[in-house]
């Protein structure tokens, strides 16, 4: 089994935070967003994973130089071969998955590094592939699918009119990555696009007319990442699924000077929290120093410095210095509000 990861979105919603870094590799309780979807795949795939696939931007997109290094480092924690692929051009769902054409071969899972989440993966044997969905209120701005005799039936993307409210999540998986490839491959041989683009909803369109079957995935929690909120709540999920893991998330290293963890909570190496009362529901980052503070809710990333501070609902960036009375903020990197 191989897992197919397109992540070469840098993440415009999340900015500023992606303006240093790409969403992929935001830290959400000490892992990035990334190596907890991976991780999360490895854990509940009956199979061995053999390759784990990374599609990323360019640098010249805000990919940092080490993002390679830190994707195979990933893959090999994992027991898996890395490969890292470039998407030179974003020219839609349909064409970053093709830019790991070498990789697609046997069964393979696809998931998009824009959410978390926990699904059921079990895998059928009688069908072709399987798409995970989930029912959201404005099923407009997703890829949906319609469902009859427990097979789906029909793919549309980003419906203007209402036809199902069972949204595609982004995670799929292909008995035969060689058809997947071989079908994507006739889009962008034939330029068809939708909306400028190559999407995946068209392939799989094809691929069912062709006689392919493929059954709904359940999903169990999805979360979101796209924007700073989501995020944050995103944060405090995975911190109550760590806590009911019986996951201890805080350093053994961690100085406390008068303060207090109200967990759950994930606090880095080599943090120092003075004065302070820390969480529920918040992530401090490696390195991070936090005085004369009260902070829930938050998510707070590596090298951080925090004076004087009451946040709630809060995201802070790398290296970032802050000092002040306001609460509800969205900080990027090496940003100083002193």
């Amino acid at each position: 089994m191989k897992i197919i990861v397109p992540m070469a979105g840098i993440g415009s919603r999340l900015r500023p935070h992606t303006l240093t870094i790409p969403k992929p590799l935001t830290l959400i309780a000490g892992k990035s967003i990334v190596q907890r979807l991976v991780e999360n795949i490895t854990s509940v795939v009956e199979e061995p994973i053999d390759e784990i696939a990374f599609i990323i931007g360019p640098a010249s997109k805000g990919f940092p130089a080490d993002t390679e290094t830190t994707l195979l480092q990933i893959a090999s924690e994992l027991g898996a071969k890395g490969r890292v692929y470039v998407q030179h051009t974003a020219e839609g769902t349909a064409h970053a998955i093709y830019c790991a054409k070498e990789s697609l071969s046997g069964p393979c899972i696809v998931a998009y590094a824009d959410t978390l989440f926990k699904a059921d993966f079990t895998l059928d044997a009688n069908a072709d592939g399987a798409i995970w969905v989930k029912k959201v209120e404005d099923p407009s701005a997703f890829g949906v699918v319609k469902l009859e005799d427990g097979f789906i039936s029909d793919f549309i993307e980003k419906p203007k009119d209402f036809i199902s409210d069972l949204a595609i999540i982004g995670v799929y998986y292909f008995k035969d990555g060689a058809k997947l490839s071989a079908e994507i491959q006739y889009l962008i041989d034939n330029d068809l696009r939708e909306n400028g683009e190559y999407q995946i909803t068209n392939v799989l369109e094809s691929l069912k007319q062709q006689g392919a079957k493929f059954i709904p995935g359940q999903v169990n929690a999805w979360m979101d990442c796209g924007k700073k909120d989501p995020t944050v709540d995103t944060n405090k999920q995975i911190l109550t699924f760590e806590q009911e893991a019986g996951n201890n998330l805080v350093a053994t290293d961690v100085i406390l000077e008068n303060a207090k963890i109200i967990e759950p909570c994930y606090i880095g190496k080599n943090v120092t929290l003075k004065n302070t009362t820390i969480g529920p529901h918040v992530s401090i980052g490696e390195n991070s120093i936090v005085e004369d503070s009260t902070i829930v809710n938050s998510l707070i990333q590596n090298n951080v410095q925090i004076k004087n501070a009451t946040l709630d609902k809060a995201m802070i960036g790398n290296y970032a210095k802050y000092n002040g009375n306001y609460t509800s903020v969205s900080i990027g990197d090496y940003t100083e509000l002193i």
